[in-house]
Order: C-alpha cells, then structure tokens, then sequence
C-alpha cells in the first residue's frame, strides 16, 4: 500500500515523487514508456528548453536527469512499461490502480499523464512513410547528425523555431516552412529566428517529396500565389506538432473540460483522493508550463498528505528543515 501513486514519469511526475519523499510519503510511480522521462525524454532529449526558473537554458534530457536524481534520493518505487487500464474506489476510501500487467494499491492517486499518449502529426503524403527512419524525422534524438547539412525544417511553433535556433551554428543551412505568415512560437524566438541565418519561407505549405532511397528534393507552394518551388536538402524535420489520447483516463471518474482535467486550487479533482497537476490540468489562470506544472505538483502532494493525514500541515516546514529530518531517520 503506497500513500501516493504517480501515473506518468515525466518531469512534473519526477518533481512530485520528490516532494512526496520530502513530506515522507511512500511513493509509487507508473510509467507506460520504458523510461522516464516523459516527452521531453522520448521525442526531443537534445532541444534546448529556456522557460525553466534558474535555467537561461537546459538541454531536455539533462534536466529529466536533474530531476530524476532529485526524486531518486527518497526512493520511490518506479514501475515502467505498463498502462493504467482502470482505477477502482474501494469501500475504504483507498483505490486500485489495474495496469495491463498487474493491480496497484494506493491511498490517493496523482495523475501527471501531461498530454496523454502521443504521437507526431505525419505528413499527409502518400509516400511520406517510405522515407521514415531514413532523411524524414519528426523529431531529433542526436543533434550532431545534421551537421554540415542542408536541413529543411516544416512547421511555425515552438519545437521548429527551437530547432532552428539549435540547427543553425552547426548546419550547412537552415530553412523553415510554414503555411502562415505569423509564426506560433514565443514571440522572443521569432525575433531571435528572423535575426538569424536561417532562411524563412511564408506562407508555403508542403505540396510533395521527391527523392529514391531518400528525400532529395521537397516541393513547397505559396499559398496566395500558388507559385511552387522545389528546395534541395539533405535532412528534413517535421514539427507539425503531435496527436494525443487520454486513453482511459476518460473513463476514471474524473471531471474533463475537452482533454483536461478540471481541479480546483488544491489540484483535487471531483473524486476525493484523486489529484492531478501540470499540462493534464485545467483552472482559472492555468499557464502549462514545466515551470507551472512543478508548483501543481507541489500542491497536489500537500492536498494528498493533508487527506491522508488531517493533523498533517498543508504549508510544510521549510524544505531544508524537511530534508535535514529525512537524513536523521535513514540513519
């Protein structure tokens, strides 16, 4: 029996598993992927992230290895691979948790599951697939693969501007596609894109891929014009975005507003004992950020030790008095 169950290992799940060890609960985490890490592990380990307090930046990777070391001190039982299928409310008020390989128990869940299951939005090209695993990436595990190259970039958010950012010292050349004349991205990296070397094409959308055993070539059209030009390259990264499920999840209990849960300032949701906290959650004046998501979790885990333990304080005692108690009583 764990005071709190964590469903999805990404950072704001590694942030809550260290927080619960610092108010000395036992902790479980369920991740489906084979490793933690969330997104920022599975889809771009190597992207720069800049909106993370003290960090003017930090590679992906590096801070779910900062996080997963923080969380790691308390030891929290860390459970891979498997899928929360059902979540049962016992009589008692405790829940069971029943993945695809076995049952959990938990006084009270958190659910970090951030977007849900994802997976990137693929070109709609007949022949997009064949060139998968090869030159077409959605996106990038190892950066040095694109040096000295001819690298074409489709997309107008966050992950296509960044990555031109990153691109652009090590290329050849860096060109970035999209289908509107406004970029999606922060404001400040549009600025510093548009400043760059990198070339910027608007508003053109992909019109085909031409290339034998790989992409060659790409065909890109105006779209007021319809004037088409054809662009050579040697990589091409696609960063359309991603389609995400919340699988189960919909069917827990839990109050959604479209794909978010809905929680209160406490992070509880409408099933006491259930909480939720980061880009999963939905409330008044909710920015999802990885910044933001930490303060969720930080509150989620205070709500879930006051629920298990009503004489406990939901303002704990300052962290280095917390952690200092932690020490005395390994020893």
């Amino acid at each position: 029996m764990y005071d709190v169950t964590i469903i999805g290992g990404g950072p704001i799940g590694l942030f809550a598993a260290f927080y619960g060890g610092m108010r000395q609960m036992k902790v479980k985490i369920i991740e489906s992927l084979p490793q933690l890490g969330g997104q920022l592990s599975a889809l771009y380990p190597e992207k720069f992230i800049y909106d993370v307090a003290a960090y003017p930046k930090v590679k992906a990777q590096d801070l779910i290895d900062q996080l997963t070391e923080q969380a790691m001190q308390f030891n929290p039982f860390v459970v891979l691979n498997q899928t929360v299928e059902n979540v049962v409310k016992l009589n008692n008020g405790h829940f069971q948790l029943i993945t695809d390989k076995e049952v959990h128990d938990s006084k009270t869940i958190l659910i970090t599951a951030g977007i849900g299951a994802f997976e990137p939005r693929r070109i709609k090209l007949a022949n997009a697939q064949a060139y998968e695993g090869k030159n077409l990436h959605y996106f990038v595990k190892d950066i040095n693969r694109y040096k000295n190259k001819d690298v074409c970039i489709l997309g107008g958010g966050d992950s296509a501007v960044d990555w031109a950012m990153m691109l652009e010292p090590i290329a050849k050349s860096v060109k970035v596609i999209h289908r509107r004349e406004q970029f999606r991205a922060h404001e400040h990296s549009v600025t510093e894109l548009l400043a760059s070397s990198a070339e910027v094409l608007t508003p053109y959308q992909l019109e085909g891929i031409l290339g034998d055993k790989q992409v060659e070539e790409i065909i890109i059209i105006h779209n007021q014009t319809a004037k088409s030009l054809k662009i050579p390259l040697e990589e091409l990264l696609v960063n359309y975005g991603f389609v995400s499920s919340l699988g189960s999840i919909k069917n827990w209990g839990v109050e959604f507003k479209k794909n978010s849960i809905i929680v209160d300032s406490a992070m509880n949701t409408n099933v006491q004992g259930i909480y939720a906290a980061g880009d999963i959650v939905i409330f008044k004046g909710k920015v999802k950020l990885i910044a933001t998501g930490f303060s969720d979790a930080a509150t989620a885990i205070s709500s879930a030790k006051t629920f298990i333990d009503p004489k406990a304080r939901l303002q704990p005692q300052h962290s280095t008095s917390l952690f200092e108690k932690w020490e005395k009583m390994k020893v």
